[in-house]
């Protein structure tokens, strides 16, 4: 259970460092894309010989195919919370970002009626909840009457959906991957699709500061995603992501001290109305 908390204050963690990034103007989200999962890669490298542990039937046509898709999955994921990070307040996207949990727990539960409540647990008393969390994050962007959905936010929701379809789908996977081979043969392929599609040259001006922070992101969404396929494997999909809604909150405090984002009390409300939604819907 320790596992996904200390996954929860890396999330948090390692959003800050991301948006201090991204505020640069000189990085663009594409170039981020492609070179800090070669950071990742690096970080990794020195450990592969200690963690290494691939199943043979990694290697079935069906799972290269899966991973695949994974992969495509974890880049669009990645393209739309950088553009939506780059441009737009982080205290205003937690609550977007929050519905990753919800979008979890939704298609581990349909994943479950695929593939069995061996891998994924089934808790179908979720609908209403899931309605009432819907219903607060509309809440916090009414705006004089009206419902405000900026592209940035928006781009926050899509990224939140493929991120939560890229770990449920990854379940799938971590029966034949270590955690660690897992995450370091995706970061490898998402970096080799990024720099073949992208062609993103690193700028001239990039300083030490700047590669210091990519380095030291690329640790804490190392411990992370780590974090998260091993609470998967112990604890199970739903669980681990009750665990990880500890984040928002880091994320909250960390932006407040940090990035002097006072967070809006619309946000703090539907914030707390969603994690306690996607609570009752693992405890029911």
């Amino acid at each position: 259970m320790y596992l996904p908390i200390l996954g929860a204050a890396a999330l948090a963690t390692g959003t800050i460092i991301e948006k201090l990034i991204l505020k640069r103007k000189n990085l663009s989200i594409k170039f981020y894309e492609t070179y800090s999962f070669l950071a990742i890669v690096l970080v990794m490298l020195p450990f592969v010989f200690l963690f290494w542990d691939v199943s043979p039937e990694a290697l079935t046509t069906k799972n290269i195919l899966l991973f695949a898709l994974i992969s495509a999955t974890a880049i669009l994921a990645n393209l739309f919370t950088y553009y939506s990070m780059k441009w737009e307040k982080i205290s205003n996207l937690e609550p977007a970002k929050i519905t990753e949990s919800l979008f979890t727990i939704l298609l581990a539960i349909a994943f479950s009626f695929i593939f069995g409540d061996a891998l994924f647990e089934r808790n179908t008393k979720i609908i209403i909840p899931a309605l009432i969390a819907g219903a607060a994050l509309l809440f916090s962007h009414v705006k004089k009457n009206h419902i405000y959905f900026n592209k940035y936010f928006l781009a926050a929701i899509a990224g939140s959906f493929f991120f939560a379809l890229e770990l449920v789908l990854s379940r799938l996977l971590l029966e034949f991957y270590s955690p660690f081979a897992f995450y370091f043969v995706r970061c490898a392929s998402i970096f080799l699709f990024g720099f073949i599609i992208f062609r993103e040259r690193v700028p001239r001006d990039l300083d030490h500061t700047t590669i210091f922070h990519i380095f030291v992101a690329a640790a804490v969404w190392v411990v992370y995603r780590i974090a998260i396929y091993y609470g998967y494997m112990k604890i199970g999909v739903i669980s681990t992501t009750l665990m990880l809604l500890l984040g928002p909150i880091f994320i909250y405090l960390l932006a407040w001290k940090f990035l002097k984002e006072k967070p809006s009390w619309k946000n703090i409300v539907a914030s707390i109305i969603i994690v306690a939604c996607v609570a009752y819907a693992n405890f029911a």
